[in-house]
């Protein structure tokens, strides 16, 4: 079992919890205009972040704020390395304004989902990130083609799981077009994290155990219960003594 772990957070989105959630999390990846925000959220965003020593990261997506980014676009590969070159481009010169440094890359919705399946997306968002900066890690889905590219290209690479959604057999999350997609309950979330770090499997849907490892976890900050979860893992983590820490 790690004796720490990053606790990672959605934000820059529009939600007004943003600033509640800020001071449980080692790790927040911003909006950077694709599926939502713009110049003064992504200002605001880290800078609050800045105030309680979390690191950023950029959140690039699909350019498709209409559906939140979590509708699949059909783009070609040069089209993804162009947006995502541009999301994270911009995103840095506003940390660079503001003398923050910038940890990570984290892909959003539907393109992160498809990253973690289609070897090409994945491959085009690694050499991308890379030829931005080589020492930007790439947060990814657990067991998924993100962790592949990011090793074929050689970039460093956080294995992501969820502490506020349900798996497929597959290892997969659970789509959000199904009914059982989220998790409600906080006693639900807590147990589903403590489970795959301290046993390295998640149960599914259909009641099967999967093996997963997580280098981080993820919280939505869009979700319904976003703080509360986010207060009882940090406090769970702390119980079970697992520091929460960001990589360096």
């Amino acid at each position: 079992m790690p004796l720490s772990i990053d606790l990672n957070c959605d934000m820059g989105e529009g939600c007004d919890s943003d600033f509640l959630i800020m001071p449980y999390i080692s790790s927040a990846n911003i909006a950077c205009g694709g599926h939502a925000g713009d110049d003064e959220t992504m200002r605001t965003t880290m800078l609050l972040a800045q105030q309680y020593n979390v690191q950023i990261g950029a959140h690039p997506s699909y350019p498709d704020k209409e559906h939140f980014g979590r509708k699949k676009i059909d783009c070609s590969i040069d089209e993804i390395k162009r947006f995502i070159h541009d999301q994270v481009t911009h995103f840095l010169e506003i940390a660079q304004e503001l003398h923050m440094h910038v940890s990570h890359v984290k892909p959003h919705g539907a393109l992160y989902n498809a990253s973690a399946d289609d070897m090409q997306i994945a491959l085009a968002i690694a050499e991308t990130i890379k030829h931005l900066r080589e020492d930007l890690i790439l947060y990814g889905l657990s067991n998924s083609c993100s962790g592949q590219a990011a090793e074929q290209v050689g970039l460093r690479f956080c294995s992501e799981v969820f502490a506020d959604r349900t798996y497929t057999d597959q290892g997969r999350l659970t789509p959000r077009t199904s009914s059982n997609a989220m998790i409600e309950e906080v006693g639900d979330s807590l147990n589903q994290v403590l489970q795959i770090i301290k046993e390295q499997k998640v149960i599914t849907t259909t009641g099967n155990s999967v093996a997963i490892y997580a280098d981080t976890i993820c919280i939505h900050g869009d979700g319904a219960h976003a703080v509360e979860f986010a207060k009882a893992i940090q406090e769970g983590l702390k119980a079970n003594h697992i520091d929460i820490a960001s990589w360096k």
